[in-house]
């Protein structure tokens, strides 16, 4: 119910903003929203979450490496003046998660198929 009750929230707010916002000319500017590069903080995290905070970190990344990496390399090769654009890079952070071998996902899968695994010694 209360996700319900948040979600035709959210809606109602992005509606009357885009509305008051509408040039009335049928280009009409809008908003959207993405919050896509940041760790929400819980007291306690579960695994669900942990899903959802690499899902978007990936994705921050995906959009950091084409936006910013990629393409100031390519001023660069162009000769075309321009003013570096410094950005936080999350690959450490993918890195923790997804990395073969020794990120927190392949460790979950190793202790997944070991016998009489527990919670505490994926911990240890």
């Amino acid at each position: 119910l209360i996700k319900s009750v948040y979600g035709a929230a959210f809606d109602y707010i992005v509606k009357r903003v885009n509305d008051s916002i509408d040039d009335q000319r049928g280009a009409g500017a809008s908003i959207g929203v993405l919050d896509i590069f940041g760790f929400e903080t819980f007291q306690v995290n579960n695994f669900e979450q942990l899903c959802i905070n690499y899902t978007n970190e990936a994705l921050q990344q995906q959009f950091n490496k084409f936006v910013f990496k990629v393409e100031q390399k390519e001023y660069e090769k162009e000769g075309i003046l321009w003013k570096f654009i410094a950005f936080p890079d999350n690959q450490d952070v993918l890195d923790l998660i997804d990395m073969k071998h020794t990120g927190v996902l392949a460790l979950l899968d190793e202790q997944c198929i070991v016998l009489k695994s527990t919670d505490e010694k994926f911990t240890d």
